[in-house]
């Protein structure tokens, strides 16, 4: 299917023609923009900048129930993952993040939920025209307007969104509402280039990444870890509202003989992250909780699988309590390199 239009107009339909699925939207519940599934009266909204919390639950729930059991039986119950989720109107660097994060969960053995939810999960991304006062997308290989994780794209053009698809997926999602769809012509497609340029423009921070990744473990024992992490309150916001990052907990949780396996998501920069049973912890200060975050994203990972562990987002830094600034923070660590 070549490039389309969506009157505006036709949105709420469009979505409605959605139903049977578990459709994720951005919504506003009266303070902020978050992802959550869309009910019958709640309305999508999709001129937003972008979420405090990004979309990954989509596909890495926030906690989730691994199986249910008895105690005392061998009765193991696992909960079904074969409903069909639509996300609509995610931003790019967050789609990009779930192919970041994709290859941690398909890393030596697939993680089963993880995959299964994707199988059955269909990313509509929104492009960017407004980015936000801390996005550097375009410094760590992204864009306003970037594809890469993306069943179909959108980009606002005012009166019409343009829309197209990226792969099969996105192919037959598109197919479901065709009598909504007219053919997109040159003056729309040049249009949304302009748009996407334009969008570039408007980036106005960057950092400068050469280096970095084979430089870091030299800096261990640099006075910037002290310098930088001083204020930091190990809230674990930077880590929460990341959309790379997915460190996870798995616990029991017990009701008389009800039991289930659940696992949640974790920040490593909790003091108990790395709590050793002995009581020993090779993290004892947001020293060296800073550097290891800093290092796993731009070091660590581009070592095990050969990208940045960040989009550029900018949540980290626009939603810390005490302004901590990652662009600043990487500023530093190429002055010391």
């Amino acid at each position: 299917m070549s490039a389309m239009l969506l009157n505006k107009e036709k949105w709420p339909e469009f979505v409605g023609k959605l139903t049977g699925k578990n459709v994720w939207a951005p919504q506003s519940d009266g303070t902020e923009m978050r992802f959550a599934p869309v009910g019958e009266n709640e309305k999508v909204v999709l001129d937003y900048n972008n979420t405090r919390v990004p979309p990954k639950g989509a596909l890495f729930p926030q906690t989730e129930t691994m199986f249910k059991f008895e105690i005392g039986s061998d009765k193991v119950e696992e909960p079904p993952l074969d409903q069909e989720v639509v996300v609509l109107g995610l931003r790019p660097c967050d789609a990009r993040a779930m192919t970041i994060v994709d290859k941690l969960f398909k890393w030596d053995i697939d993680d089963p939920y993880f995959v299964k939810r994707q199988e059955k999960t269909t990313l509509v991304g929104l492009a960017c025209n407004e980015p936000g006062l801390n996005c550097f997308c375009t410094s760590v290989g992204g864009g306003p307007a970037a594809t890469e994780g993306l069943d179909v794209i959108m980009a606002d053009l005012g009166e019409n969104y343009f829309v197209e698809a990226l792969t099969d997926k996105g192919k037959a999602l598109l197919d479901e509402t065709r009598d909504l769809l007219e053919d997109a012509d040159d003056d729309a497609q040049k249009q949304k280039e302009k748009l996407s340029g334009e969008a570039e423009d408007k980036i106005k921070r960057s950092v400068e990444t050469e280096g970095v990744p084979e430089g870091l473990p030299g800096l261990w024992d640099d006075p910037l870890w002290p310098r930088v992490s001083a204020s930091c309150l190990g809230c674990g916001t930077c880590t929460y509202l990341c959309p790379t990052c997915h460190c996870f907990d798995i616990q029991d949780e017990t009701e008389g003989i009800d039991a289930r396996r659940c696992r949640m998501w974790d920040s490593c920069m909790f003091s108990e992250y790395t709590l050793h049973t002995s009581g020993h912890n090779p993290r004892p200060t947001r020293k060296e909780r800073t550097r290891n975050r800093i290092n796993h994203k731009y070091s660590y990972y581009v070592d095990k699988f050969d990208v940045i562990a960040c989009v550029g987002c900018g949540r980290c830094t626009n939603l810390c309590p005490v302004n901590i600034d990652i662009i600043e923070i990487l500023r530093q660590v190429k002055e010391a390199l």
